[in-house]
């Protein structure tokens, strides 16, 4: 029979989001109906928020975990009672079907069409937005591997690809930006710089993993940088997204030497808003790189169990990257203004169910 559930739903540009009840149909062959419990509370879901032309009604939110209520026939790697993972990109389709496949759930009398959405009780989801959860593993500060981890971590261990004793600067101590220092800690980075304009979130960064930090609103963060590394960086990562940022990770990259090693590596992890303007220098001078890492560069069915094994070690400190805990989805405007107004450092959660 159809599921009846309450989600957080973007009705009216402008508006605060609408807790109403939706209706999800049965599982498809490849569909799953997860039973949600907890789920973070991701900035890029702000972008969607504040963008007028995107479509509506629409679901939000594309992390968390959950119980597999049901699933489909098709489906071979999750089955009813085990606890899964909710990623924002699909676990592990071919390289020719990269985006997100889309179900459907009916709202005021009309269906519509959504990919993964997690603020919400239950979900009706595509098989590949589902991964394996361990069931000794606690479902609250798992909520976040699905977005957070995966990009952050993922931007230095599989994207760039940073080895022990190389040089990392992170700008912007957020969600992302906090998994990105974890990911430096892991890979035996020295020195870790983050970058931020709050001096609350620098202290946060240190217990996150930064050897050193800046405050950007005090000091010319580029020289700053420059300075503390006598040059400049091996791998430098923009967590938040800014035009200006992304410049200034470039600026930081220590230069290379003609024909004995290329210079530093800019990644590009935070969702862009708005044209980059570079400095003229800096290209073809010093052979300097400036890539994307969408996701952390990896399929989430790869590296997600990778992920949770760290976690489990200590590696990966989830319970100190969550800052706010939410108890219920009737909360959920609440966590938009805070994150909006910059008063969340790391990542803050709904909790909507235990085990």
């Amino acid at each position: 029979m159809p599921t009846t559930t309450r989600a957080a739903v973007m009705v009216e540009y402008g508006e605060p989001l609408a807790i109403e009840e939706i209706v999800l149909a049965d599982p498809g062959p490849e569909e799953v109906l997860v039973r949600l419990y907890a789920s973070g509370i991701c900035h890029s879901q702000l972008h969607q928020i504040h963008n007028p032309r995107h479509p509506r009604p629409a679901l939000l939110g594309h992390e968390a975990t959950g119980v597999v209520i049901a699933a489909g026939s098709a489906v071979t790697h999750v089955r009813e009672g085990d606890h899964v993972m909710v990623p924002f990109v699909p676990r592990d389709l071919p390289d020719h079907l990269t985006s997100a496949p889309r179900t459907a759930f009916s709202h005021r009398g009309g269906d519509h069409a959504n990919g993964v959405y997690t603020w919400a009780e239950h979900a009706l989801l595509h098989e590949q937005m589902v991964v394996p959860l361990p069931s000794d593993v606690p479902t609250d500060v798992t909520a976040i591997v699905g977005c957070a981890v995966i990009t952050g971590v993922g931007a230095v261990i599989n994207t760039a690809q940073v080895r022990e004793g190389q040089s990392v600067a992170v700008f912007g101590v957020g969600g992302v930006g906090v998994n990105i220092l974890a990911g430096a800690k892991i890979a035996g980075a020295y020195p870790i710089i983050a970058v931020d304009l709050q001096e609350g979130k620098l202290g946060y960064a240190k217990e996150m993993g930064a050897t050193h930090v800046v405050n950007a609103s005090d000091v010319d963060a580029v020289e700053a940088v420059k300075e503390l590394t006598g040059g400049g960086v091996d791998f430098s990562f923009d967590g938040i997204g800014v035009p200006r940022v992304t410049a200034q990770i470039v600026e930081v990259l220590k230069p290379g030497v003609l024909g004995v090693r290329r210079g530093g590596t800019a990644v590009s992890v935070g969702i862009g808003q708005g044209p980059i303007e570079l400095p003229r220098g800096l290209f073809p001078m010093g052979e300097r790189s400036l890539i994307g890492s969408m996701g952390g560069s990896a399929r989430p069915a790869q590296v997600m169990p990778q992920y949770v094994e760290w976690y489990r070690e200590g590696k990966l400190p989830l319970e100190r990257m969550i800052s706010k805990r939410y108890e219920g989805l009737d909360h959920i405007n609440e966590g938009v203004r805070a994150l909006e107004s910059g008063e969340i450092e790391g990542r803050s959660i709904m909790v909507y169910a235990e085990p």
